[in-house]
């Protein structure tokens, strides 16, 4: 996901990051782009990765809200936008982890640099590679091969491979996030595998009601906090969250048609946002269920 583009929010700072990305698994990406020789730009991007690596989640925010009204959209759904692109499921805000890849684009690349990114990567661990774009015409259109030269995509799942394991020896016994997904199982049913923590609440919640239990029950059930809002308007034609459930954010609730609870003529949606009390409140519902047919575990 691109958050900004020449981006150089930092003091004392003349350069600036041609892009400036995120990845899924909330990790800041450098992406230095170089029309011909690509000079002396693994250097570069070493600065830009250590300049942005103490990067908040706000700060964040206003590199993508900005980005967004330049290009003439809505800067109001920056934050709602990184959610839903990391899933994220828990409230405030959210941490990148502090290790910051970097992707180096050129047309060639030359033996200095490659050799550079080639040491960087196997003895520093830096997550770097080396994406080769060519282009071409062809009659009328401008053609562009792309090869990713380093890692070579043969050996990169190998070179990967050993440099979490260094990493993962070298972070043994610090605190980490708990990033578990969980298979569920419901009787007569098709299983749900690798369902994050909302998603998994969300289906124990949705088999719940359609066992019959009543939502206030669900709440009570959990003593944790209010997790359900009630719409303030019956749902329009065609409906739409924000009409229905003003001043809530669509992007912390499940918000879609189809995953909103009915209650007679009441409609009611739930909290998407949950952390590291999932499983105790997973326990917690599935003790209210009249049928106890529903099982879970964490995805293998």
């Amino acid at each position: 996901m691109v958050l900004a583009e020449e981006f150089g929010d930092w003091e004392d700072a003349k350069r600036r990051i041609d892009l400036l990305c995120l990845d899924s698994d909330r990790n800041l990406v450098v992406v230095e782009l170089k029309r011909d020789d690509a000079g002396h730009m693994e250097l570069q991007s070493l600065r830009y990765a250590a300049m942005i690596s103490t990067m908040r989640f706000d700060q964040a925010v206003n590199a993508h809200r900005e980005y967004l009204e330049r290009r003439g959209k809505d800067g109001g759904n920056a934050e709602s936008d990184i959610r839903a692109f990391l899933g994220a499921d828990e409230e405030g805000a959210l941490e990148f982890d502090n290790r910051v890849r970097i992707v180096l684009a050129a047309s060639e690349f030359s033996q200095e640099v490659t050799t550079t990114v080639l040491w960087l990567s196997s003895v520093g661990g830096i997550d770097i590679r080396c994406v080769q774009m060519q282009p071409y015409q062809v009659a009328d259109r401008t053609v562009v091969d792309i090869e990713q030269i380093i890692p070579l995509p043969q050996a990169a799942e190998y070179q990967i491979a050993i440099r979490e394991k260094a990493r993962a020896v070298a972070a043994s016994g610090e605190n980490s996030r708990d990033y578990t997904r969980y298979d569920l199982i419901v009787e007569g049913k098709s299983p749900l595998l690798k369902l994050p923590k909302r998603w998994l609440i969300f289906h124990v919640v949705q088999e719940a009601f359609a066992q019959g239990v009543d939502l206030e029950e669900i709440e009570n059930a959990i003593q944790l906090r209010t997790i359900f809002v009630k719409a303030q308007t019956p749902l329009d034609q065609p409906p739409t969250f924000n009409v229905c459930f003003p001043g809530k954010s669509a992007a912390r609730f499940f918000s879609e048609i189809d995953q909103l609870f009915q209650k007679g003529s009441a409609v009611y949606a739930l909290s998407n946002q949950w952390g590291l009390e999932t499983s105790e409140t997973v326990n917690l519902i599935l003790k209210t269920l009249p049928n106890p047919i529903v099982t879970y575990h964490p995805s293998k």
